[in-house]
């Protein structure tokens, strides 16, 4: 596998768009559009969170044929408890692309975020929608990347190749993602009921991530190694352990590789191609937390399960006291100690050995004497790696989240005013 250019239509087959619409006050990009030239396969996962954004409804039933062509998706505004007034504006965003493309609307999938309970400037997005189509194009990743952004502070995209049957095989993707981040990504249910939220404050954000494939892969296996790829990426990053309305991961597959179907041997190195592209992602969304300096990695080696191990490090990424202490260079171990013993994971204090980068500071659950200036000044690192080994067994797991910082509070305190 390598590391190329073009982000989300590096792979053959996809162009990609984004534009200023008028949706955003400041006038930045705010409305993106990534296109196959064929019906690609398909496969999502959207937020778990009860009160679901109207394009997730949407997005789950146009999804279930296992085809699409296209992704529309806004930034800006989040169509979340907006009612059945929201389920036809994200609707209506389907219909448009898809008669702009000339392609079926169900074949159109739609994301939005920004701010919960405003409903969407829909003579902005329609009228935007006119020059969208217009700007497709195979150089359009970055646009695309830049329009899906809220307070966001960089652009997230990637694009990397692998070979399968002696063709070149390129998986691209772009993410958005700052705060109101703690993903809970499940697969579609059949045919949601249209239950809305009400009676919440207005909130914001959200992580997308849109993966474009020009791999041979049918909705089915693309789906199980999406969620695979997932549970070891954007389910274990956390910014504010607030789960968003809007969460999904879109991936197509077009086939345009012409590297035929692939064998199991073939679906090993796709998948860990794809595993990659989502950490890589992950990551970035993490490192760009509302607010943040650092970006904490966890480790966890030695759980009863994976499962357990998943657990303990997220509970570790996701605890304010924790993450406090790592913006003030603080080496607090007792935090990340009671971190892990309130997760729901099985462990036995007397077994557990943590280090803060190369710095042991716990060994069978006693603190041991360490350098407290070496570790201050390895804190000082904008990249913290914590490792604990808990002694139980074979379970491993690694999650990422970010410091909270003063300016964590400054951006959500005023987020709608």
């Amino acid at each position: 596998m390598k590391i190329i250019k073009g982000g989300i239509t590096a792979p053959q087959g996809f162009l990609a768009a984004g534009i200023p619409s008028g949706i955003k006050k400041s006038g930045k990009k705010d409305l993106a559009l990534i296109y196959s030239e064929v019906t690609a396969s398909a496969a999502g996962l959207f937020t778990s969170n009860k009160v679901k954004a109207a394009p997730i409804i949407v997005s789950q039933d146009h999804i279930s044929s296992g085809k699409a062509r296209a992704i529309i998706a806004n930034a800006g505004c989040a169509n979340a408890c907006t009612g059945h007034k929201g389920i036809e504006d994200a609707k209506q965003m389907a219909f448009a692309a898809a008669s702009m493309l000339n392609v079926p609307p169900e074949q159109i999938l739609v994301a939005s975020t920004g701010t919960i309970s405003k409903p969407l400037p829909m003579d902005n997005i329609l009228g935007g929608m006119r020059s969208l189509g217009k700007k497709l194009s195979k150089a359009g990743s970055a646009d695309a990347a830049d329009a899906i952004l809220t307070t966001d502070l960089k652009r997230k995209e990637i694009a990397v190749q692998i070979m399968i049957n002696k063709k070149p095989v390129r998986i691209g993707g772009i993410a958005k993602g700052s705060g109101m981040i703690h993903p809970d990504l499940v697969p579609p249910r059949s045919k949601y009921a249209l239950k809305y939220g009400f009676g919440i404050t207005p909130g914001h954000a959200t992580m997308f991530c849109f993966i474009t494939t020009d791999a041979e892969v049918k909705s089915p296996a693309l789906g199980r190694m999406l969620k695979k790829a997932a549970d070891a990426s954007f389910n274990m990053i956390t910014v504010d352990k607030d789960t968003s309305t809007n969460d999904c991961v879109f991936a197509l597959a077009n086939g345009m590789s012409k590297c035929g179907r692939m064998k199991r041997k073939d679906e090993a190195v796709f998948y860990s191609a794809l595993e990659e592209v989502c950490k890589q992602l992950a990551k970035e969304i993490a490192r760009d937390g509302e607010g943040a300096t650092k970006l904490i990695e966890v480790r966890v080696e030695g759980a009863k399960s994976v499962a357990d191990a998943a657990e303990i490090s997220k509970s570790v990424a996701g605890s304010n006291l924790v993450k406090t202490a790592m913006f003030g260079q603080d080496p607090n171990f007792g935090r990340i100690m009671a971190a892990i013993g309130y997760s729901k994971a099985e462990i036995d204090p007397n077994r557990v050995n943590l280090f803060i980068g190369e710095h042991e500071v716990v060994r069978d659950g006693r603190v041991v004497n360490f350098n407290d200036v070496a570790l201050k000044n390895y804190m000082k690192k904008d990249q913290i790696v914590i490792m604990a080994e808990i002694g139980l067994g074979k379970g491993a797991a690694t999650a990422w989240g970010c410091d909270l910082t003063y300016d964590y509070v400054k951006i959500n305190a005023k987020y709608t005013t």
